[in-house]
């Protein structure tokens, strides 16, 4: 019998991704968030100085995040979708039930905005880069889970779908020609909660056309 030392068998680790420090990863987040109020305020050419001066940080801190403005706008689009899958995700733990889940959601998303920025996202967003198209995946997962729950327990008219609560949002948050943003902030919610009345079943009405569905949004942002 050999009494020679087994050698262990060597394994190979995975590279990983280094970690931003707590300071570093704080600032990058108020940076984006900063973009995305400036992008929402003057459209996708924002001044860059001014989002640095938002976010409380250096112009060299901005640009060593974010050394191009179609990075930052992807991490914007990015940070948005993120939010929104985690907004829907907590509303369904946390609602009585799947109507209230729905309106909680609902009354969260058009705080982020997201018609404002959705002609900006639409533009200047790579379609196929993986991590925005994952993030759109799992929205329209978590929130398609929201509107069939409500579905299924008999609280949403049968004739709207997916799509049209998609086309709500995005509508309410658009600003309109002419107007301020600051002046339609307060008349969202009250406008929303209108659209989601609506939405309740027994239906009081026939609606023209045919419901809107995730499909008509496939390769939207």
């Amino acid at each position: 019998m050999s009494t020679a030392a087994v050698r262990p068998t060597p394994t190979t680790e995975p590279a990983r991704t280094p970690r931003l420090r707590a300071d570093a990863s704080r600032n990058r987040e108020r940076i984006v968030l900063a973009a995305r109020d400036a992008f929402v305020e003057h459209g996708a050419e924002a001044p860059l100085d001014e989002i640095a001066k938002r976010a409380g940080v250096g112009n060299a801190t901005l640009y060593r995040n974010f050394p191009t403005r179609a990075a930052l706008i992807r991490e914007v689009a990015l940070l948005v979708k993120n939010r929104i899958v985690a907004i829907a995700e907590r509303a369904a733990s946390e609602a009585a039930g799947p109507f209230d889940a729905l309106e909680r959601f609902a009354h969260k998303t058009v705080d982020e905005k997201v018609g404002a920025l959705c002609p900006m996202l639409t533009n200047r967003v790579d379609l196929n880069d993986p991590d925005l198209a994952e993030a759109r995946e799992r929205l329209l997962a978590v929130v398609g889970d929201l509107l069939d729950r409500a579905r299924a327990a008999g609280e949403i008219r049968p004739d709207v779908a997916h799509g049209d609560l998609f086309i709500a949002l995005s509508q309410l948050t658009r600003p309109l020609p002419g107007t301020s943003c600051h002046i339609l902030e307060g008349f969202v919610h009250r406008h929303l909660q209108l659209f989601l009345d609506g939405m309740r079943a027994p239906a009081r009405s026939t609606l023209p056309g045919r419901a809107a569905t995730f499909e008509d949004f496939h390769g939207d942002h």
